[in-house]
């Protein structure tokens, strides 16, 4: 007899420990849950990932094949966990397609996810909030969830140890663990440093870490993201998502401009262009000398953004090589009653996936009748107008230390233009938006 996985209507969360943290029913006294926090991590021993110091490009194919050992090993683990039962519903039992139209928009029906999500715990109206231990937070996530530590092997070449004790003497761990209530395959979380209860906010050191993961991937199909406070972060503790979702992106299809920056500005060899022909007003910066040089001055913008309170969402994109960064006002329009009851409806929060065109939705209704129209009207929403666009992107220069020259911006497709398209395209194969 067959049997058939179906999604259960439950709360959102991304642990199993959430909801004991909000006061549930499982046991908590002398923890002895094997958790990530002080009483019971720095005991542990955990799987290691060192990650070499200074990603190169593969010059064979045996060095192409290494490189794809971290996903490869990544998907691997979060299968094992799947297979324990640890996720709150099968992901890969959602159904999935893309939108036809210009950008080929990807959307999910996922009727478990977001249905019964609980009031958010913090202030949505502020980027920058102080950690509350009192709220859940990724210490009381327990080791079962955790894939492995993600550290700086400060050599060459990467490694893997299965099992090795948990050092805190010098520095917090960085920990990946799985979302268990994920998005799509391989939906894990990157906690920088997780002793340290950071808040929702990205410094230099955490966003190389995750350019640092992105690199280690080595592979197009898996992408990081990272919503700020007010972009709908649900938890207020320092983290970014990852997962592996086999066609591109709509805005890694999307038309540019090339931004010119003036002479002297380029020493760090960033590229930055804007967004064009998308919904959503957007920066992209690629490039750069190092991978260091590309934290610096995207960490920089998200640092002006943070401090200045404007939401933002984030997509690190082509293997840690291309950032699209998105300033929102989705959730101010929303409580200024500027969203329409009909977007409101669809309990579309869109975050950084969303945006990026990877559209999550909760009724079926909504799925079968998505059309790139209707996705196009929803991010629209997300978008700051033209003009605080062009004042927020000139203060994110200057906190960058970027200076745009007086030379013409360069489109790479004056032309494109959103045309919907009428003509369904060829029918996706089964299973081949998702790695099973």
């Amino acid at each position: 007899m067959e049997m058939k996985l179906t999604i259960k209507r439950v709360p959102t969360v991304v642990s199993n420990y959430q909801e004991a943290a909000n006061g549930g029913d499982r046991p908590r006294a002398g923890c002895g849950r094997d958790c990530l926090g002080d009483c019971c991590l720095p005991d542990s021993k955990l799987p290691l990932y060192a990650f070499k110091a200074s990603p190169k490009k593969p010059s064979s194919q045996e060095d192409a094949a290494n490189d794809e050992f971290f996903v490869n090993l990544l998907l691997g683990l979060w299968e094992d966990r799947m297979a324990r039962g640890l996720f709150r519903y099968d992901v890969t039992a959602c159904e999935t397609k893309v939108i036809p139209g210009n950008l080929g928009f990807v959307a999910q029906l996922n009727e478990g996810r977001h249905l019964k999500k609980r009031p958010t715990e913090f202030r949505v109206d502020r980027v920058l909030q102080p950690f509350d231990a009192a709220k859940f937070n990724f210490t009381k996530v327990g080791q079962e969830e955790v894939l492995f530590q993600f550290e700086d092997g400060g050599g060459d070449d990467s490694f893997f140890v299965e099992s090795t004790p948990i050092s805190v003497a010098d520095r917090a761990p960085n920990v990946v663990a799985i979302n268990v209530s994920p998005i799509e395959y391989g939906h894990v979380l990157l906690i920088p440093r997780v002793l340290d209860r950071l808040p929702q906010r990205i410094d230099q050191e955490s966003f190389l870490l995750a350019l640092h993961m992105a690199a280690e991937a080595a592979s197009p199909y898996f992408r990081l993201g990272y919503n700020s406070l007010g972009a709908f972060a649900t938890i207020n503790h320092l983290h970014f998502q990852a997962y592996y979702l086999t066609v591109p992106f709509p805005v890694e299809k999307a038309a540019t401009k090339r931004i010119f920056l003036a002479e002297g500005m380029m020493n760090s060899g960033v590229k930055v262009s804007k967004l064009m022909n998308y919904p959503v007003r957007g920066l992209v910066f690629e490039g750069g000398n190092s991978l260091n040089d590309l934290a610096n001055v995207v960490s920089s913008a998200c640092i002006w953004l943070q401090e200045n309170n404007v939401p933002y969402n984030v997509l690190i994109s082509d293997c840690g090589k291309k950032i699209f960064l998105f300033p929102q006002c989705y959730a101010e329009k929303q409580a200024l009653g500027e969203v329409s009851q009909e977007l409101l409806d669809t309990q579309v929060n869109p975050a950084v996936w969303e945006i990026s065109g990877h559209i999550v939705l909760k009724r079926r209704n909504d799925y079968e009748e998505a059309s790139e129209a209707s996705a196009w009207r929803l991010l629209a929403e997300v978008s700051l107008s033209e003009e605080r666009f062009e004042e927020v992107k000139a203060y994110i220069f200057d906190a960058a230390g970027l200076v745009q020259s007086d030379e013409e911006e360069v489109s790479e497709d004056e032309d494109a233009t959103y045309i919907p398209v009428s003509i369904a395209p060829p029918a996706v194969a089964e299973g081949c938006l998702v790695l099973q």
